[in-house]
């Protein structure tokens, strides 16, 4: 939809949406869409991979870690709020590619900032419970960061660039996100469970990291609802429910009628991993829930959804 066929163009708030073919990014889109006061660009790498008609929105295959090239779609869009999504968030390979990971994890959001800040656009950056050593299983948007491993050092300092920023932001922080779109470079936790006893596979699971499992569209909301606010801070944006990866494997089967006697319990001991993950990062999300209105489903609630979104695509 072009902007005539919106509101009068002055009312329209323009929001650039970095990692658009990912899983977030992809839920974010219809979001933005169903709301006549907002005009989404959107842009991610590569060609667009998600079913959306090109006549709604406007789309840039963008390369995050070039600065000239961020500064041409900020300088072409002028937008009014940048959700930056776009991440490399494979904990092992950034412990592996360090560089790689510096430049699109770090060097990206000083490109997006310095550009944000030449249109005082509102920055709402994605971070991670990872940034956290995990020694505390309950944490607030107060808690101090101490990450263990590359990908959550990485993450935070792309925090502190957002916070040192002279640009109004919001940093939302999630965990384990979870969820299905087309196009799907990688899979997670709920995912790989499932493929993964519908072939019989028996699999062993970890039982001493906690986290708080997220359904894409939950996060997308949250992000939807901190720009519709342009509510400035940090927020915890995930799941209600502390749950061990060895009990959502078996909610999962559960939901899905699987055989749960594949899932073997495991420690963290038992795996060797390039990178260290911390033990405990459950997110309190009472700030966001009193401060934004946010509530996300249950994690029972979230697998019945996967599900009805499966047998669609099925």
């Amino acid at each position: 939809m072009s902007l005539s066929k919106k509101r009068n163009k002055r009312d329209i708030i323009k929001v650039l949406l970095t990692g658009g073919n990912g899983l977030l990014g992809q839920k974010l889109i219809p979001l933005l869409l169903s709301d006549d006061t907002i005009y989404p660009v959107i842009t991610s790498r590569g060609a667009a991979r998600f079913d959306q008609p090109y006549q709604d929105f406007q789309y840039f295959d963008l390369d995050i870690t070039k600065r000239e090239h961020v500064f041409n779609i900020v300088h072409l869009v002028q937008p009014d709020i940048i959700i930056h999504t776009a991440a490399m968030t494979n904990v092992d390979y950034c412990e592996q590619h360090q560089n790689e990971c510096w430049e699109v994890n770090v060097q990206s959001v000083a490109h997006l900032l310095h550009a944000a800040e030449a249109y005082n656009s509102f920055f709402i950056h994605l971070s991670t419970d990872f940034i956290f050593a995990g020694g505390k299983r309950y944490l607030t948007e107060e808690d101090t960061p101490r990450p263990i491993n590359f990908y959550g050092q990485s993450k935070l300092q792309a925090e502190a660039l957002v916070q040192q920023s002279r640009v109004k932001h919001a940093i939302l922080r999630t965990a384990l996100v979870y969820g299905l779109v087309l196009g799907m470079s990688r899979s997670n936790i709920v995912l790989w469970v499932k493929s993964s006893l519908e072939a019989q596979r028996p699999i062993r699971v970890v039982d001493d990291q906690y986290r708080t499992p997220t359904l894409a569209e939950d996060l997308a909301i949250g992000c939807y609802l901190v720009a519709k606010q342009r509510a400035e801070g940090v927020y915890n944006i995930s799941g209600g429910e502390v749950l061990t990866p060895y009990q959502i494997a078996l909610e999962v089967a559960n939901v899905f009628q699987l055989d749960s006697s594949l899932i073997s319990r495991t420690d963290a001991s038992e795996f060797s991993q390039p990178a260290q993950r911390p033990p405990e990062t459950g997110l309190i999300i009472d700030k966001a829930r009193s401060s934004l209105g946010f509530e996300p489903h249950t994690f029972r609630e979230g697998l019945v959804a996967l599900q009805e979104q499966l047998s669609v695509v099925s």
